[in-house]
């Protein structure tokens, strides 16, 4: 089983599960699935980043923040999905890091994750690992649905046949309802994010913890 932490002290999932984030932008999606990584980084597990958002050196120094001693040498990855697109010429050189040309790049970024999944259990004999990618927004700027559907149904299943923690994040306000229903099938659950006169609220959907909203 998987802990979720301290975000969601009341909830654990089996292996293999698969959780959509949602909720509207500014409203702690990355933050709350930061301290579901740094949870399990803490013990062992390891984290693997796929961002479409921001580049890899500013992805790793803020979830260093999540950590006592920083990410060191800490099975950490990140597949980077901007830095190239953005024109950046300076590439880390760590095993840990991978690039895509840029976020239409679905085959490329799913060949990096396996690979990353691949070298963390086969390599450093990481068996329990979490993923995070941030942000299906994103993709769905770029691609039109069905193609991102594709991908995050290979995606998922990647996650399920490694014994992983998936975590997807979407900005729900951008989408319409179909793309949103459409999209959910994909998934076990839900953690549902809401912000109320300034006080951040989120709750589990589709799993056997309460689904009351909680502050965090």
């Amino acid at each position: 089983m998987y802990e979720l932490g301290d975000a969601l002290p009341e909830a654990t999932v089996e292996p293999g599960t698969n959780i959509l984030i949602s909720g509207p932008p500014m409203t702690g999606k990355r933050e709350l699935a930061f301290r579901v990584l740094a949870h399990g980084t803490r013990t062992g597990e390891g984290a693997i980043v796929v961002t479409t958002k921001d580049g890899a050196d500013r992805v790793l120094d803020n979830y260093a923040d999540h950590l006592d001693d920083g990410v060191g040498d800490l099975p950490v990855g990140v597949v980077d999905c901007v830095s190239r697109q953005q024109g950046m010429s300076e590439e880390r050189e760590e095993d840990t890091v991978r690039y895509a040309s840029s976020p239409v790049d679905l085959t490329g970024m799913g060949i990096e994750l396996s690979e990353l999944l691949r070298d963390f259990y086969q390599g450093r004999g990481v068996t329990r690992n979490r993923v995070f990618l941030y942000s299906l927004s994103t993709l769905l700027m770029y691609s039109d649905l069905q193609t991102v559907f594709r991908f995050l149904h290979v995606s998922t299943g990647r996650v399920q046949s490694a014994d992983a923690l998936g975590l997807f994040a979407i900005d729900s306000t951008a989408h319409d309802e179909q793309t949103m229903s459409t999209l959910k099938q994909l998934f076990d659950g839900a953690i549902e994010i809401r912000e109320d006169d300034g006080t951040r609220e989120r709750r589990l959907v589709g799993f056997d913890a309460d689904s009351e909203w909680r502050e965090f």
